[in-house]
């Protein structure tokens, strides 16, 4: 077997590993705890906006209307969206998976809105990926996608 075969079979085989892995997590347990999303693991593949370092802090989103209002409109959002599902609604709180296409990797992604006036609420988010270390910045990037899409309502 020449070397590029076996760059190839390898390539199949650690892929195959990935899969397997990717589609064989549990969900973690998250939610609100004192009035705060759960922290991120020390691994740059999370985003909080309760988060106090650089790495790992997000901006709170800011959207119009009261609590009701934010909720139907992040699960009209999520639900348009392709590889979501929402998994947890409660009055204050939302929480979705997104699945890779490749790979079939899940990132939870949580919505919690404890501050409300009548006209604004903000809504503190926290997107994270259940395995692997890096991300390559797709959780901030979905949370600024979001963001943009919640604002525009």
């Amino acid at each position: 077997m020449n070397k590029s075969s076996q760059v190839f079979f390898a390539s199949i085989i650690f892929s195959s590993l990935i899969a397997l892995t990717g589609c064989s997590s549990n969900a973690p347990i998250l939610g609100v705890d004192n009035g705060q999303l759960t922290p991120c693991p020390d691994k740059p593949n999370c985003v909080n906006s309760f988060a106090e370092d650089e790495a790992h802090h997000i901006t709170p989103i800011v959207s119009k209307g009261s609590k009701e209002v934010v909720k139907n409109n992040i699960l009209n959002v999520i639900n348009t969206l392709e590889n979501s599902k929402v998994t947890v609604t409660e009055s204050r709180y939302v929480r979705a998976e997104f699945t890779s296409d490749l790979f079939g990797f899940v990132d939870d992604v949580e919505f919690y809105f404890p501050e409300s006036s009548i006209n604004q609420t903000t809504i503190h988010v926290r997107s994270a990926s259940r395995l692997g270390y890096s991300d390559f910045n797709v959780n901030r990037e979905r949370i600024e996608s979001l963001r943009l899409k919640l604002e525009a309502l």
